[in-house]
């Protein structure tokens, strides 16, 4: 815009005739400033005897190729008339092609130059003089962002200035042996720009910069921006910057590569004790990052969730992550990716709102490089894992040839036995390739009692033992080899197949296997208060899967077996219970008129079965009974029968059923 304007003047100096009826020039090519006329018309009517005339200016196209301003038919038509000073003045309505008309008004002298462009309340007003014919001085007030866009796209052709205005002094030189510069002061209000495809983007925000461009011919530009960020939000990829609050300090030196993009020399983030940044980068012309290598400090870890990290902790379903303490970092990227880190934490404590994780107290170093090897330590004092607290660890790491991994195992004490970490290795994203990490894992004699209490659950004995000997994480999914082995209830859990997807994610999924082997069942119904039944129970689940810690499928089959020595009776209650749940009836000869007068009885054999899918759970026992299938089996007097007879069941109405045998509220049905 600022071209045009300087355009249109050096026509009116060139061509003004002011002694004819009517005068009128054509000029094929005008260049003056960087800036190109095509075809232009200058006419001039000014009746004889007349104080004033009526100047015509119109031309095919204007070009402002350093600009990126490119305007076709454009029109100026205003009253011409000379001023008591002398001067020559004209004001008029100024039109580009079929774009809004805009009022431009120039005051001429043999020694100054003054204009001013206008629209609403947007104002651009000039001022040249003959000392110095090569320098412009601009000032804008109130000037919507919009009209930078070609600017802007000569810089990034992605961007797209979406709001916002801009005002304060801009400096054009335009000598013919010295780079084009622009040196301007602005105050930013209310920015908003946007990359095509949404990755890059600003919103709202507030600046007072200097921003310094230069543009040698023939060579690459150059851009020098300092200044203050005040207010406003930025996205870059998955990282999202909210600015309320307090002023950031930036600085942002650019150089325009000639195939595209751009090196930054030099960057500067200064946002106080929360955050400071200095380094260097290398942008695609499409403004992705090609290369980092900076250094960052952050004296109050606390600001940087909900300032700097919601994005990426968002994606990680930690979004309200609690942090304290202070760390540094140098951090540098390349081609390939990740290149090195060297990081130091001090005094650290992480807090997921939702108590699925705590540390607190991380210390120490941690180094990576992609190549070569150095080594590091972190170490913790205490820490919590879905309710199960643990205590101090020690992490020896190596890098090695672009893998971290742990030096030596590591061991903590949790829930009265201990946990081992071996052979853990970590590979962060390169290329197309996520994060990847492994490891094996120790379990010895974790205390049940402990680990049930913590989770809220019925407090039973036992213990905990296995060994994981290799565990694979990639795609946010956590896949674990080998087993682990529960001992409880006077018999073992074999627990095969067990994965994880986004354990620490929206909606944390586990699938796994389960295998009972003789298993106490008077234990299992004294701590799940569902009546009183001796034997041992076997069974499995297979293809179990909660997703956020509730069961969405599974197929359950579970079975008493008998074991010399052991006697296998069955409560009254724990009849109702099987009943209530199993949605069976008692079934009986003769002998049911005894039924009420015994609180025990014996039984040959029990047996349910249950495969959940889309919240419907199939239903069997033993055998089929008729229209239904045998839960329970009686032998002896009175010889007792326990059937089921829907066997499709609604799995939520299903928990209900066990939600009230907890309370008790059941009554047996007898047929």
């Amino acid at each position: 815009m600022p071209r045009r304007i300087l355009a249109l003047l050096l026509l009116a100096l060139v061509v003004l005739p002011v002694q004819a009826r009517t005068t009128t020039a054509r000029i094929e090519r005008v260049e003056a400033s960087g800036v190109l006329l095509r075809d232009v018309v200058v006419r001039l009517r000014w009746p004889p005897g007349a104080a004033s005339g009526e100047l015509q200016v119109a031309a095919a196209r204007i070009d402002a190729a350093d600009f990126g301003y490119h305007f076709e038919r454009v029109r100026w038509q205003c009253p011409l008339a000379r001023t008591a000073q002398g001067h020559w003045r004209c004001e008029g309505p100024l039109r580009a092609g079929d774009h809004a008309p805009m009022r431009l008004a120039l005051d001429l002298s043999s020694a100054t130059t003054d204009a001013e462009l206008a629209r609403g309340a947007a104002r651009i007003t000039l001022q040249r003089t003959s000392a110095a014919p090569d320098a412009t001085r601009l000032e804008l007030s109130r000037v919507p962002l919009a009209w930078a866009q070609a600017l802007v796209a000569q810089a990034w052709a992605a961007g797209r200035l979406t709001g916002g205005t801009l005002q304060g002094p801009v400096l054009i030189e335009t000598p013919a042996a010295r780079p084009l510069r622009v040196d301007a002061r602005l105050v930013l209000s209310a920015l908003a720009l946007e990359s095509q495809d949404g990755s890059i983007a600003v919103g709202d925000l507030g600046a007072r910069l200097r921003v310094d461009y230069r543009q040698p011919t023939g060579a690459a530009a150059l851009v020098a921006i300092d200044g203050t960020l005040d207010g406003g939000e930025l996205l870059y990829g998955n990282t999202y910057v909210a600015l309320a609050g307090a002023p950031v300090q930036v600085r942002l030196d650019l150089m325009q590569r000639a195939g595209g993009g751009w090196d930054v020399p030099r960057l500067s983030w200064d946002d106080g004790d929360a955050l400071s940044l200095d380094g260097s980068a290398a942008l695609a012309g499409d403004g992705a990052l090609h290369r980092l290598d900076v250094a960052a400090r952050s004296r109050r870890l606390d600001a940087l969730p909900a300032r700097y990290l919601s994005g990426w902790l968002g994606l990680a379903g930690l979004a309200d992550l609690g942090l304290s303490g202070a760390a540094e970092a140098a951090v540098r990227t390349g081609a390939g990716g990740l290149a090195t880190v060297e990081a130091r934490f001090e005094g650290v404590s992480l807090r997921d709102p939702r108590e699925r994780f705590r540390i607190e107290g991380l210390e120490g170093d941690l180094r990576y490089a992609r190549e070569g090897s150095v080594d590091s330590e972190l170490r913790w004092r205490r820490g919590q894992l879905y309710g199960l607290r643990f205590d101090a660890i020690r992490l020896p790491l190596r890098s090695d040839a672009g893998t971290l991994r742990l030096r030596e195992p590591a061991t903590l004490a949790m829930l009265g036995g201990q946990v081992s970490l071996e052979g853990f290795t970590l590979r962060p994203a390169q290329g197309d390739a996520g994060l990847r990490a492994g490891f094996g894992l120790g379990i010895d004699s974790l205390d049940l009692g402990a680990l049930s209490k913590a989770l809220g659950w019925p407090e039973f004995g036992g213990t905990l033992s296995g060994r994981i000997p290799s565990a694979r994480y990639a795609d946010e999914r956590l896949d674990f080899d080998g087993g682990l082995s529960i001992q409880a209830f006077d018999g073992r859990i074999d627990v095969d197949a067990l994965s994880m997807e986004r354990p620490f994610g929206v909606a944390p999924t586990l699938s796994a296997d389960l295998a009972l082997h003789d298993l106490d069942l008077l234990r299992i119904t004294e701590v799940f208060d569902f009546g009183s039944i001796t034997g041992r129970l076997h069974g499995r689940i297979d293809g179990l899967r909660l997703v956020d810690w509730t069961a969405t499928a599974f197929d359950a089959e579970l079975h008493t077996e008998r074991r010399r020595g052991t006697r296998q009776r069955i409560s009254q209650r724990a009849v109702q219970d099987i009943s209530s749940v199993g949605d069976a009836s008692f079934v009986t000869s003769l002998q049911g008129r005894l039924i009420g007068l015994f609180d025990d009885f014996g039984y040959q054999s029990i047996g349910i079965a249950c495969r959940l899918e889309n919240e419907v759970c199939r239903m069997s026992g033993l055998h089929s009974a008729g229209n239904g299938f045998t839960i329970v089996e009686g032998a002896g007097v009175p010889k007792l029968q326990v059937v089921g007879f829907n066997r499709d069941v609604d799995w939520p109405t299903l928990l209900e059923r066990l939600a009230a045998v907890a309370k008790g509220d059941v009554s047996p049905v007898v047929d």
